[in-house]
């Protein structure tokens, strides 16, 4: 499967593999000494960016049962700034070699969004849930990525597809893609734990969220996300920004004009971005409407508040309209995107959502806006995906994980 790799390629892959053979002795190492816990849980999300994605709210559920039945399980985030906040019952250790070791050595259960380490080691009796980060959008994953999906992403997924105990999907739609894309991962249609905020919290998250970012109580906002841009990586992995040229005045002022009332913006780039610290910043005109949440680690927290949703080819565009706002589709570079990442799963314009790549075109699908139309096409497209998002997943999760640690 690995074979005419170039030079500098193998070499990569060689350091890759001499490096995760040593992080592997760790783990047996720890093993030797060390018993399981049938009450610990280790969560990372983004390779230790940050608390959220799913993983965050599979651990609020745990947390609220235990303090309804007054249990107390040993719950452990692995995290790379650990001046972050967290919760009181999770303890957050610095996610580096010798703590992964340890603490997933000793755990009863991992819970992650991403791909872990290559050279991890899991141990008989241990289970592993991969909640994933982004169940439905157009662009590829994994192999269907083709030529474009590197070497060394193959061989850190094939080795941690192995590990996998059960992989979070959400529909049908996401069944196929991920059975394309990856190495045969047991997959379980439980619903995304992120998305529970977002049928379950509105009203208050609502009012919360105008308060924290100090906005009119009954003021409107709309999110921009971007997704992620990482090239080809065909060697080391790499992320380069994409020029932001969406027009923010123009944004406000149509959707204000469309649907009434005052609007403001959050800009949401990658996390990714936000973390290599991304050359964009809202300039002192903007500041008045548009605030940057890209450092934010729970985007969903925000994204549960808002009243309509910009991006291009994210799957969090699916995930906004589970609440049945507005979402429109700004891709400016999309021929670009498409080559480079790979032949999208399937027609971008047959999504529920208008495409534009002008903002001019932007701007007349806002004022096109037609919500009964819109509707329907969401249900027509929820009911052919077979989409299971109903505000119950991090219970169904939570309730898999439970039972595990009786065994």
């Amino acid at each position: 499967m690995f074979k005419n790799f170039d030079l500098q390629e193998k070499c990569y892959i060689y350091y890759r593999c001499v490096k995760a053979s040593l992080c592997r002795m760790v783990y047996c190492v720890v093993a030797l000494v060390c018993p399981v816990k049938q009450d610990k849980i280790v969560f990372s999300a983004f390779e230790g960016n940050g608390y959220g994605c799913n993983p965050k709210y599979i651990a609020e559920e745990i947390i609220r049962r235990d303090r309804k039945c007054r249990k107390k399980h040993e719950l452990v985030w692995l995290v790379n700034d650990t001046d972050k906040a967290f919760p009181a019952e999770i303890k957050k250790v610095k996610n580096n070699i010798w703590n992964r070791a340890y603490h997933l050595s000793t755990a009863k259960v991992w819970v992650d969004n991403a791909r872990k380490n290559l050279g991890t080691r899991k141990r008989k009796g241990q289970y592993y849930v991969q909640t994933w980060h982004g169940p439905i959008g157009v662009k590829p994953e994994g192999r269907r990525r083709g030529k474009s999906f590197s070497k060394i992403a193959r061989i850190v997924t094939y080795n941690d597809a192995r590990l996998i105990d059960c992989f979070l999907v959400n529909s049908k739609l996401a069944e196929w893609d991920f059975s394309g894309a990856f190495y045969g991962e047991p997959l379980k249609r439980t619903g995304s734990p992120r998305c529970d905020v977002l049928i379950n919290e509105r009203l208050e998250k609502r009012k919360a969220i105008r308060e924290k970012l100090g906005l009119p109580k009954d003021s409107k906002l709309v999110m921009y996300a971007p997704t992620f841009r990482g090239g080809s990586q065909n060697k080391v992995r790499r992320v380069y920004e994409n020029p932001i040229t969406l027009d923010f005045s123009v944004l406000k002022e149509t959707l204000e004009s469309r649907f009434g009332g005052e609007w403001f913006i959050l800009l949401r780039l990658h996390p990714q971005l936000a973390l290599r610290g991304n050359n964009f910043t809202v300039t002192k005109e903007q500041r008045d409407y548009c605030i940057d949440i890209s450092k934010a680690d729970d985007m969903y927290e925000y994204m549960s508040a808002v009243d309509a949703f910009v991006s291009d080819y994210s799957s969090g565009m699916a995930d906004a309209a589970v609440m049945r706002i507005p979402v429109f589709t700004y891709a400016d570079d999309l021929d670009e995107y498409e080559g480079d990442r790979g032949k999208f799963l399937y027609d971008i314009h047959r999504l529920p959502f208008p495409v534009a790549r002008t903002n001019e075109e932007l701007k007349q699908d806002i004022n096109d806006f037609d919500i009964d139309q819109y509707q329907r096409k969401l249900d027509e497209f929820f009911e052919r995906i077979e989409l299971r998002e109903d505000g119950k997943a991090s219970d169904r999760v939570a309730d898999m994980i439970e039972k595990w640690m009786e065994e």
